[in-house]
């Protein structure tokens, strides 16, 4: 393990140690002279979710492609209008985006992140398309989903720093099916004020409607399974548990409310599906009641 320069790392007061790095090369100290506003207290337990708005949400939903080797996303329309609406009772003011380009999704998310959400309690982005490893589809090319949460780093958009920002994506990220495991009982026996420093990446939460590598199922008369469990989640839970608790139920609905049912292919039949979620949240989120104006 190489050690970093005692001009890099600061002293543990702690252990009276140095605080090192396991990377090979001396790590590169980006510049940060942005200072943001304090959203909540250094040691508070929750996020503030009593701003004057909830926040923007917006919505990249994918139905139809340019390439021909992606077929179209037959349902997706489905779990854009129910989200749309969830997010909507939720107090977000959402922006449905039909289709678009890869550099006109670029745009809308540079446009986005430069505005100014200082009266904003958080900010959410979803997308819906296909999917590979790494990568999703716009309608004309691929491109990195690190690209749509980069520019939100505290650093890029100070006026989100410390404020929960959710990305969900609803997309494939690989072509590995889960046949699951069957479980049964084994026998009846068992029955302050002042400031302080955030890391630029911190209090993110990504939620994919799959782990890497494994395909994401989509109903094409209700929707994809992920949206579905998401959109019934927070309807009846959005205001009364923390955001992670949430999605320990979505989790649990996708994992044990749905199975594929293709008989005609045996291949793709009966296979089960786990959303994974990366968190970075410093806080307990939970949203608030808010005076939702639907016109």
């Amino acid at each position: 393990m190489a050690t970093v320069d005692s001009n890099v790392a600061e002293v543990d007061a702690v252990s009276g140690g140095d605080d090192v790095g396991d990377a090979l090369h001396r790590p590169r100290i980006l510049p940060n002279p942005n200072v943001a506003c304090m959203p909540v207290d250094r040691n508070s337990a929750y996020y503030n979710m009593n701003y004057k708005r909830r926040g923007m949400a917006i919505i990249f939903n994918h139905e139809k492609f340019d390439t021909h080797a992606l077929k179209q996303r037959n349902g997706t329309n489905v779990d854009r209008e129910k989200l749309k609406e969830t997010l909507i009772d939720l107090g977000f003011q959402v922006t449905v985006h039909d289709d678009l380009k890869c550099k006109e999704i670029t745009k809308i998310v540079e446009q986005v992140a430069g505005s100014d959400h200082s009266d904003c309690d958080c900010f959410l982005l979803a997308v819906l398309s296909h999917g590979e490893m790494g990568i999703i589809h716009a309608r004309d090319n691929p491109y990195k989903p690190e690209s749509l949460w980069k520019p939100f780093t505290a650093d890029k958009c100070p006026t989100l720093a410390g404020k929960p920002k959710l990305f969900f994506l609803q997309a494939c990220q690989g072509d590995k099916l889960d046949g699951g495991i069957t479980l049964q009982k084994r026998t009846e026996v068992d029955g302050g004020a002042m400031g302080y420093k955030i890391p630029t990446h911190a209090d993110f939460l990504i939620v994919y409607s799959t782990i890497p590598g494994f395909y994401s199922w989509r109903n094409t008369t209700n929707g994809s399974w992920f949206m579905q469990a998401l959109c019934c989640e927070l309807e009846d839970k959005g205001t009364s548990v923390h955001i992670l608790t949430l999605l320990t139920f979505v989790l649990q609905r996708v994992a044990l409310d749905f199975e594929s049912n293709t008989p005609g292919n045996i291949f793709m039949h009966q296979k089960k599906q786990i959303p994974c979620i990366n968190s970075m949240l410093t806080r307990l989120l939970q949203f608030t009641r808010k005076d939702v104006d639907k016109k």
